[in-house]
């Protein structure tokens, strides 16, 4: 498809009003979205133009989406206002959770929906870039994604194949095709005349470098919004992020702002300041809490660990309590290394960050095996250690980084609560009480979808531990292990009779630690790498 686009004038991009940019957007184009959750290099100022103007018009119509990384707040923002019936005809996100509008949409058959690793997503834009049809990965086997089993398709009238199994060398990959998107929505904070954009204000990168390239290569518009525009190479050449080459449409927001609802800039998430981090409050003491100290007992010296969003997030600051952080480096997938893990919606949004590197680059480093250890939260669990996260109860939530992270990752821990829906606990005497008992069971015979193949992690020699506030498995050859149970709860009653199947109860089972359940800090140190 051959798109029109406006002309330069002696080498100034062209800037336009939002309003103006999106009338360039032709029926069926494909559209590549930047942007994380919480409004992270989110460009909203296109979002909502081009949401409002199909309301308007009912124009542009049918456009595939392409969103590598969850962007918007769980309700109305990221790219829900997109959400109407014949605006958007196909989807292929990383993660959809975060704009449940277009989940819906999804969940309802009303548009084609497929859902690639968010890793394995951005790969497949650089290779678009490079005019590849798409890249080989063993990330994914025996999972959702694996043809044999739904193939990233999400829905009922999701029909084309878009990952093939293929076998080289007596290896299995999966074969994940590369769409060629042919319009970009990115953000960057400043850019010259010319088109040369910065980032000084922003979180992240993410990939917004490999989606215009993507664009640009394809013959396609690159729209990028901006909070302020400077005279022509008056950027440093090193704080320069996108070539102005690439650059087709700019937009400028004066008030862009950092995150949703914030300050336009927060220079501690920039990366400009650095945080008194002996002034950060210290968690209480919960089943948030006691989950992450005991998930921090599988950490080591000198380790390099992924952290995921949710309940799997409070390690970071569980560490920096025990005085033991600068002992190992956490990273978060789209990009940041160290620092203090950022919680909820604009997760990744850290402070006293080490490095921030491109997304496509960290998980290069993760499909690698780079990771010893990362923790991750679960939404079930069933008899076969296999994990589901993806969709639930009937709601499609994606992937996210959570396929490219556990597949290779040295040791898997993924922590969440037995049971959910208004569970209630309490922790007094160094024991934990169950106030309310949750409504559902997390741990269930068989997963209808895998999101997390146990069996493919025991073939690679992978350590798996599941971690909840009452006890601890292991994964082994033939089922989970319970290798530890929290004082104050009782075997039976609270564990057993509250999972769809009986794990192997190990002969060696014992008591959680019992520093787990105090207020004071637990006194920890790491053990060496060799422990």
């Amino acid at each position: 498809m051959k798109l029109n686009k406006p002309s330069r004038i002696n080498g100034r991009v062209p800037v336009l009003s939002a309003q103006e940019a999106v009338n360039y957007i032709p029926d069926e184009a494909t559209l590549c979205i930047l942007g994380a959750g919480g409004g992270i290099l989110e460009a909203t100022t296109l979002i909502t133009a081009l949401a409002d103007k199909y309301q308007t018009t009912q124009s542009p119509r049918d456009l595939s989406i392409i969103s590598p990384t969850g962007l918007g707040d769980r309700a109305d923002r990221g790219i829900s206002p997109l959400a109407q019936e014949g605006l958007v005809k196909w989807a292929l996100c990383g993660h959809w959770g975060q704009s449940p509008r277009i989940s819906e949409l999804a969940e309802q058959n009303k548009i084609a929906a497929y859902n690639y690793p968010q890793g394995v997503l951005t790969q497949t834009l650089r290779a678009s870039a490079a005019h590849q049809p798409g890249i080989l990965s063993d990330i994914g086997i025996g999972t959702f994604v694996d043809p044999r089993q739904q193939g990233g398709k999400l829905n009922d009238v999701t029909k084309e194949d878009l990952i093939k199994l293929v076998e080289i060398d007596n290896k299995e990959y999966l074969y994940y095709k590369a769409i060629a998107p042919n319009v970009a929505f990115i953000r960057a904070t400043t850019c010259d005349s010319e088109g040369y954009a910065s980032f000084e204000d922003e979180v992240m990168y993410l990939d917004a470098l490999v989606i215009a390239q993507a664009v640009h290569n394809n013959g396609g518009i690159v729209m990028m919004q901006v909070q302020k525009m400077v005279k022509k190479a008056t950027l440093h050449p090193k704080s320069v992020r996108i070539p102005g080459y690439l650059v087709d449409i700019v937009v400028v927001d004066a008030d862009q702002t950092q995150l949703y609802g914030g300050a336009p800039v927060n220079r501690f998430i920039s990366g400009d300041f650095t945080l008194d981090d002996s002034t950060q409050l210290t968690l209480p003491l919960n089943q948030r809490k006691l989950v992450a100290r005991r998930a921090l007992f599988e950490m080591r010296k000198g380790a390099v660990g992924n952290v995921g969003v949710g309940i799997a997030d409070g390690i970071g600051l569980v560490a920096r309590e025990e005085g033991c952080a600068d002992d190992f480096v956490l990273t978060v997938e789209t990009g940041p290394v160290g620092g203090i893990t950022s919680q909820g919606v604009a997760f990744g949004a850290n402070v006293n960050t080490r490095a921030i590197l491109d997304m496509t680059s960290q998980f290069d480093f993760y499909h690698g095996g780079g990771l010893d250890v990362c923790y991750l939260s679960f939404a079930e669990v069933d008899q076969h250690g296999n994990v589901g996260v993806h969709k639930f109860n009937g709601k499609i939530m994606g992937t996210g980084g959570f396929i490219d992270i556990s597949a290779t990752s040295q040791k898997i821990i993924f922590c969440g609560t037995l049971t959910a829906g208004s569970l209630k606990t309490e922790i007094t005497d160094g024991k934990l009480n169950i106030l309310q008992e949750g409504r559902v069971k997390k741990f269930v015979s068989e997963l209808p979808e895998i999101t997390f193949s146990g069996k493919i992690a025991l073939e690679r020699g992978l350590d798996v531990r599941y971690i909840t506030e009452r006890a601890v498995f292991t994964l082994k050859q033939d089922s989970l292990h319970l290798i530890e149970i929290a004082p104050g709860v009782d075997l039976q009653r609270d564990i057993l009779d509250k999972m769809d199947f009986s794990p192997v109860i190990s002969p060696d089972l014992k008591l959680m630690d019992t520093r787990l359940f105090t207020d004071s800090t637990m006194g920890f140190t790491l053990p060496d790498a060799t422990h």
